[in-house]
């Protein structure tokens, strides 16, 4: 789920960036913000850091005593994607094993469907290994569209990433 947040940074700047005019000032800091958005990857609460929308409000700064740099608060607005548990997404097939399948979506890509939630698909090895359902005729490839359905989601802080387990145990779910 795409999710519009408000969120309130910090930002540090070098004191070489800060000049009389203020323009390069605001130039840096939205600089740092977009680096220090890219570099933090996602949160637990709100999912992958994707986009910053807007930005609100750049306060007062203030100088650090132990490095020199000024330290600027930042208010801004940014689009973030979060896996929540209940939801049916869909996503691309980006690994196939013969105890399930790994997809992508979005910025998450360690979403995985186990074989015993895709009933009715048994794996059919081979250089292209797939999954086949031999009622339908549908077949689970890499680089198949699935829409699923997720069971679980859990956040490994460490690596700032989302894992989730998911079906296509239900009506309109599977290849599309």
């Amino acid at each position: 789920m795409f999710l519009k947040s408000q969120l309130s940074w910090n930002v540090e700047i070098p004191p070489e960036s800060v000049d009389s005019e203020g323009l390069m000032l605001q130039k840096a800091i939205l600089l740092r913000l977009l680096a220090d958005f890219a570099t933090k990857k996602a949160s637990r609460d709100l999912g992958y850091f994707l986009a910053v929308t807007t930005l609100d409000h750049i306060g007062e700064g203030v100088v650090r005593q132990h490095s020199g740099e000024f330290l600027f608060p930042v208010d801004f607005s940014c689009i973030t994607f979060k896996i929540i548990v209940g939801e049916i997404l869909s996503g691309t097939v980006h690994k196939i094993l013969k105890h399930g399948v790994f997809v992508r979506c979005g910025p998450a890509e360690k979403i995985y469907i186990s074989h015993h939630k895709m009933t009715d698909y048994n794996y059919v090895p081979g250089e292209n290994p797939i999954f086949r359902n031999e009622k339908s005729g549908k077949e689970i490839h890499n680089g198949s569209a699935v829409k699923f359905l997720v069971l679980d989601e859990k956040y490994d802080e460490a690596e700032k990433d989302f894992r989730a387990v998911v079906s296509l145990e239900g009506d309109f779910l599977g290849p599309i």
